[in-house]
C-alpha cells in the first residue's frame, strides 16, 4: 500500500457515463466511478440559443474548463499536505480557446491554447511552491489526458451489432 490513503501502489481509475439526450438540447448525464472504487454523480449540460437550447444547464466546454481548473486546484492542495507546503490561498485562472471554422451547413474546430495561472499564497521557498505545481501537473489526469496525442473510439449500435464509426 502507498502512502495514498490506502490505495494499492498502482491502479486503473475506470469512470463511465450514460448520457440521455432530454428536451431540445439538454443531456441528463449519469457518471460513476467504477474503479478503483465506486462513486456516482449526476449532472447535465445544454446549450444556449445558439445550438437552439434553453441553457438550462452549463454547455460542455464550460464543464471541460471548469474540470481542468478544478483538477489542478485538487492536486495542488492534496499535494501540499504529503509535500509540507503551506497554502495560505490559491486561486487558479483558466483560459482555453479554441479555432471554430463553418464548414458548410456545419463547423468544425481545433485546439488553440491552454493557460493557466496559478496563485499561491504560501510562506515557503518559491522552488518548493514550484516542486507542489509541477507534482500537481503530473497529478492532475485531465491535463496529463491533454498533455498528449489519444485516439478515440466512437461506435455506433445497429441493427447486426456495433460498428465503428
Amino acid at each position: 500500500m502507498s502512502e495514498t490513503s490506502g490505495m494499492p501502489e498502482q491502479a486503473v481509475v475506470q469512470f463511465d457515463c450514460r448520457g440521455a439526450a432530454v428536451g431540445k438540447m439538454r443531456n441528463e448525464l449519469a457518471i460513476e466511478m467504477v474503479k478503483p472504487f465506486k462513486e456516482e454523480f449526476e449532472m447535465a449540460t445544454d446549450e444556449g440559443a445558439f445550438h437552439g437550447g434553453d441553457a438550462s444547464a452549463p454547455p460542455p466546454l464550460a464543464l471541460f474548463v471548469g474540470s481542468i481548473t478544478g483538477c489542478i486546484m485538487t492536486q495542488i492542495r492534496a499535494f501540499a499536505k504529503r509535500l509540507g507546503v503551506t497554502v495560505d490561498n490559491l486561486d487558479v485562472h483558466t483560459r482555453v480557446q479554441w479555432n471554430w471554422q463553418a464548414v458548410g451547413r456545419v463547423y468544425e474546430t481545433a485546439p488553440k491554447s491552454f493557460e493557466i495561472d496559478v496563485l499561491i499564497d504560501s510562506p515557503d521557498p518559491e522552488e518548493k511552491v514550484v516542486e507542489l505545481i509541477e507534482t500537481a501537473k503530473k497529478g492532475c489526469f485531465i491535463e496529463q489526458t491533454l498533455g498528449v496525442a489519444n485516439t478515440i473510439n466512437h461506435r455506433m449500435k445497429t441493427a447486426d451489432g456495433w460498428r465503428q464509426v
